[in-house]
């Protein structure tokens, strides 16, 4: 595997290192000059500062997108007709049109396409997966999430609904697996040019709910979440990747092994590139977390409901 970095700052750097440590790193691209070279030096690769001249100079197998969320299309568009594998964080994109074009044509072209949401890979993550399909503590009836930090430096064109509240977003769909019917918000500004705390409340069938608290207020970080059962209550951390679990018999804590989802991920995308796994992420449910995103902000705006009507 051959995979170019597009994107080498904020989040985009701990891509480019486990890319470069599995030994598949094979270019680096920032439209920063400075920064492109700064770290095609420090990983003996090929650096450039446009698209274009990446395309034009280099053999490669797959691409990864870590650009701020307004140019999330354009490239990974290009890469597609290209007939590259794509991984771009999240969200996908910022419009859901956006979405559903890369999404036909990856189809068209037959490559993969998938998104950064990486908390389907935290081991936490996992083990409430297993034990809400298996049906270990009943059935999952609610869940809620808390993030909170300062508002990262390197995020400028969004707010905390595209930034932050979707990777709880998608998680929710992922643990309950299946899609929400409803959607209603609550948000505002305080410090930021966009949005900097919400509180999302998620409806799906039969009554089930995902609360999704975020803010860029609180000057401590916090990323947990809870999944409230029948027979249960499974709280997890998501830093820690600590899980407890609380039934009427007493309290456990089945797992303290801490493992890279970063690492997990990136390993899952390479597999499906070569054929050996399924993608873990589809576009499809890329593009349904940032329909959710849009119907979000519409319902912060109006103060209403929004009904969804997703596949």
């Amino acid at each position: 595997m051959r995979i170019a970095q597009i994107g080498v700052g904020g989040f985009g750097k701990n891509h480019t290192r486990i890319l470069s440590q599995l030994g598949v790193l094979s270019a680096i691209c920032d439209a920063d000059l400075a920064k492109s070279k700064e770290f095609g030096t420090k990983y003996s690769v090929n650096h450039y500062s446009d698209i274009d001249s990446l395309l034009g100079s280099e053999q490669f197998d797959a691409a990864f997108v870590c650009t701020p969320t307004s140019t999330h299309f354009e490239i990974a568009k290009t890469l597609l007709q290209k007939k590259k594998n794509v991984f771009v964080e999240k969200p996908m994109t910022y419009l859901s049109r956006e979405g559903e074009e890369l999404l036909e044509l990856a189809k068209k072209n037959k490559v993969i396409l998938t998104s950064g949401y990486i908390e389907r890979f935290n081991p936490a993550v996992s083990l409430v997966k297993e034990y809400v399909k298996t049906k270990k503590y009943g059935e999952l009836i609610m869940l809620e999430f808390h993030r909170e930090n300062r508002m990262p430096l390197h995020i400028k064109d969004v707010g905390i609904i595209y930034d932050t509240s979707v990777h709880d977003i998608d998680t929710a769909m992922w643990l309950f697996d299946d899609v929400p019917e409803v959607v209603f918000v609550r948000s505002g500004r305080i410090r930021h040019e966009h949005e900097d705390f919400a509180t999302i409340m998620l409806g799906f069938r039969e009554n089930k709910v995902a609360i999704i608290s975020s803010n860029w207020i609180t000057p401590i970080k916090v990323r947990k979440f809870s999944a409230v059962c029948s027979d249960a209550i499974i709280s997890s951390d998501f830093i820690t990747q600590e899980v407890k679990i609380e039934t009427n018999t007493g309290a456990e804590i089945p797992r303290k092994d801490v493992e890279e989802p970063l690492l997990l991920e990136i390993k899952n995308f390479i597999a499906a590139s070569e054929g050996k796994e399924n993608i873990r992420v589809r576009p499809e449910d890329a593009l349904n977390t940032t329909k959710i995103a849009e119907a979000a902000l519409l319902s912060s705006h109006r103060g209403t409901p929004i009904y969804l009507d997703l596949k």
